[in-house]
């Protein structure tokens, strides 16, 4: 995603959109589906690990938003179940990212169902993020 400012207001721009703004699209790409309709669970940390923060830039993997991910079968389906955080618990930022998780994890093959459950509990702390996503923000 691109966040924007424009007159003095931010606007999110989902990847997939890039090129209103003359950069390159973002496609997600994946292996070829299981043929037993299983769900890999690298595919749904790709696919988390192309989510970003709108006001921070680093992945939300990265960025130690995610606390797990679970891949369950209900009901015939693949429900993915993920864990995360916010940077705050008041984060203003939060509905946005929780739709952000739901729609590119929803595009991993065989997911039927995801679903996200924002928990603060462990709360974040900058100590969860990544040695890299540290190195981003010049936190070393």
């Amino acid at each position: 995603t691109f966040t924007v400012t424009v007159n003095g207001n931010m606007a999110r721009i989902d990847g997939t959109d890039a090129d209103a703004i003359g950069q390159q699209p973002l496609e997600l790409t994946f292996p070829a589906a299981e043929a037993d309709g299983r769900v890999r669970e690298n595919d749904v940390w790709d696919a988390l690990k192309t989510i970003y923060d709108p006001e921070i830039p680093v992945n939300i993997v990265d960025l130690g938003l995610v606390y797990g991910v679970d891949i369950i079968r209900r009901d015939e389906k693949n429900v993915v179940q993920v864990r995360m955080t916010l940077t705050a618990p008041n984060c203003g930022m939060g509905p946005v990212l929780v739709g952000d998780v739901e729609y590119r994890t929803a595009k991993v093959p065989n997911v039927d169902l995801v679903e996200v459950a924002l928990v603060f509990d462990p709360p974040w702390s900058r100590d969860m993020m990544s040695e890299e996503a540290q190195l981003e923000l010049g936190m070393f």
